[in-house]
């Protein structure tokens, strides 16, 4: 066996199958990479292989990458043993055991395409090899199925039943032998991620929300606003007391559901308006499947009863879909309600009961229930505060102009700063903008700005500048530009509401946009858990081996296929179940983004757990988006690596 495996693993070049198999390359461009090869080629001295590798990263990192080869190897080598090198690739791969051993190969590495990885070599051997195999598989006439034909073609009279079992159980075997491989990778939560390419270089003004972008609130928050509002329910608009029985229950919903007014039910709804069956929620019970698909006709949402473009429900519109963080007790209000009134058999209308809600969450916050709550406690409250002061603070070293444009009222905005930053917060910022009443804000030129004193009066006086250190209520967004001359992509707004802090900013104002989204911290743990990434191999290997399997149209065939299919079912659900027993991840309905994830590449640039993540970065860094292959391409890309590489 010569050294050109090797050559195509530790190069990480954009090999052609021709070049694969020939070992052909100029030596020069090797000359780098030879104790890495040799290394890989086990060609190394006992005592050198136990020693830190040459490239000085760790050596189970290289251990790892060894085995990952040997696969590549393995059936690289079955190839050469069974015809010369002038044959075809063709016919090399109708061999069953090469075949196979690429396919599951291919399989669990497309669906290792978006795992993060910590050393760059890593990184671009790994690719090196995905790209090769995926190369060897995608040459091969797509009008014929080899690894469906090994079945038929070598069984010989042989149980087509037992072939296929034998198939599936080598698959298996194979899968697994990866998974101290995949095991190896894991995304690093503190990661910014990008969905389109921006450099922080071209960065001179940070702007950010308040509530979930500068202050991070503790899940006490929710139960205090479920709490109020379901009090006001009761006592504003008599409803029955035994509500009161119900309590906050912290992981029930996720945040981008749709709620259908008319119908009383919680979904999740994926990047295609389908309907994940399974997510159905009509108060605190799922809906069976067939009932949804007879009341929605299938799964599929039309576009006119959709939510809005700020995803409320308006001009006839029924479907509502909650975005942001504070959502989260108004949907278990609702689902708590609803239980309650079909528990008791009691008759009621659900608009009503949406309006009604809805009214007395805004009461917790218009009324200031909420805010004077928070204000009394607020070590109970918020969380985080001294990360959001080291971001702050390496951008005013840094000569960065910064603003504040929130929603929420001076009052609570100061004590919240002065609880994250200190009393002198003021000075940090070059414009801060309280009760701004987005998304209005970015939208309505008629509102002009208005003085807020430090107790909170308000003054009359026309304003011709922006000054720092004041503070100002309401405006509009046309105006701050005018007054600032703060435009374009010099500009980069965080938020965590992906329509009301950042879709106009990004869409009419081309402004730059990070979207914070703490649930990434949570989501990004489990998929790193051995658990998640054992079950996502094997369900993407499975799904690969019914995709080859299903051309065998016998009913003994087919029943095997189905029974695959049913368990990839039941894969499917557990995955959804590992993130939320109720709806699952807020970024996939099983395979498909959900619309959350939708309009979340559409108006963030970037996207975070938290705003501490760009302690991660210097200011000269820039962010770029994967190159997720489209259908129709090459589905591996030598050096194309994932976000969450450490240097």
């Amino acid at each position: 066996m010569t050294s050109m495996y090797p050559v195509m693993w530790a190069t990480g070049s954009d090999y052609s199958p021709s070049h694969l198999f020939s070992g052909q390359q100029e030596a020069t461009e090797l000359q780098t990479h030879q104790p890495l090869i040799r290394w890989l080629d086990g060609t190394l001295p006992n005592a050198e292989v136990t020693s830190e590798p040459p490239s000085g990263d760790s050596f189970g990192i290289y251990r790892r990458a060894r085995q990952l080869y040997a696969v590549c190897r393995e059936f690289a080598a079955t190839y050469t043993a069974m015809a010369p090198l002038s044959l075809p690739l063709s016919s090399l791969l109708r061999h069953r055991d090469c075949l196979q051993k690429a396919n599951v190969f291919s399989n669990v590495l497309r669906g290792l395409q978006h795992r993060s990885v910590r050393s760059r070599v890593w990184k671009r051997n790994f690719g090196a090899v995905a790209h090769g195999v995926g190369q060897l598989l995608s040459n091969q006439p797509r009008a014929q199925n080899y690894a469906a034909s090994v079945c038929s073609s070598s069984s010989d009279g042989q149980d087509m039943t037992e072939r296929l079992w034998s198939v599936y159980r080598e698959t298996k075997r194979q899968t697994e032998d990866l998974i101290p491989v995949i095991s190896t990778n894991s995304v690093d939560p503190d990661t910014i991620f990008s969905n389109n390419e921006m450099s922080l270089r071209d960065i001179e003004i940070y702007g950010f929300d308040y509530d979930y972008t500068l202050a991070f609130y503790s899940r006490h928050l929710h139960t205090l606003i479920f709490n109020i509002a379901r009090d006001i329910l009761i006592t504003n608009h008599r409803y029955p007391e035994d509500l009161r029985e119900y309590e906050y229950i912290p992981n029930f919903a996720v945040r981008g559901l749709h709620y259908d007014v008319q119908k009383a039910l919680l979904m999740k709804i994926d990047a295609f308006h389908y309907i994940q069956l399974g997510t159905v929620y009509r108060g605190l019970h799922s809906v069976p499947d067939e009932e949804v698909i007879a009341m929605y006709q299938g799964s599929h949402v039309p576009l006119e009863i959709m939510s809005d473009f700020y995803g409320k429900s308006s001009h006839g519109h029924t479907m509502k879909q909650f975005m942001d963080i504070f959502s989260l007790p108004e949907m278990t209000l609702l689902s708590c309600v609803n239980d309650f009134f079909m528990r008791h058999n009691i008759d009621y209308e659900p608009v009503h009961l949406y309006k009604d809600v809805k009214e007395a969450i805004r009461d917790v916050h218009v009324k200031g229930i909420m805010y004077r709550a928070v204000e009394a406690d607020i070590g109970k409250y918020i969380c985080y505060g001294e990360q959001s002061h080291a971001v702050l603070k390496k951008l005013s070293e840094h000569g960065k102009k910064m603003f504040l444009i929130t929603n929420s009222p001076f009052d609570f905005v100061d004590r919240g700063m002065n609880y994250i930053v200190g009393k002198d917060w003021r000075d940090l910022f070059d414009v801060v903008i309280v009760q701004a009443d987005k998304p209005g804000f970015f939208n309505d030129r008629r509102k002009p700005f208005r003085r807020v004193t430090d107790k909170g009066a308000l003054l009359w006086d026309r304003i011709h500048k922006l000054e720092k250190g004041k503070i100002y209520k309401q405006g509009n967004l046309y105006e701050f530009l005018r007054l600032t001359g703060w435009r374009g992509s010099k500009v980069l707004y965080f938020g965590d509401h992906i329509y009301s802090d950042l879709a106009d900013l990004t869409l009419k104002h081309g402004w730059r946009t990070g979207a914070i989204i703490p649930e990434l911290r949570k989501e990004i743990k489990i998929m790193n858990t051995e658990q998640y990434m054992h079950m996502m191999a094997w369900l993407q290997a499975l799904t690969g081996l019914i995709e080859q399997m299903q051309v065998h149209r016998d009913p003994a065939s087919q029943a095997v296929v189905n029974e695959w299919i049913r368990e990839r079912e039941a894969m499917r659900a557990q995955t959804k179940d590992i993130f939320n027993s109720q709806f699952g991840s807020l970024f996939r309905t099983y395979h498909n983004p959900t619309y959350f994830s939708r309009r979340l590449s559409r108006f963030a640039d970037i996207y975070m757990a938290s705003i501490s993540c760009l302690l991660n970065y210097d200011f000269q860094h820039t962010f770029f988006p994967r190159r997720t292959p489209l259908q129709h391409e090459s589905p591996f890309w030598p050096e194309q690596g994932p976000a969450g590489i450490r240097t």
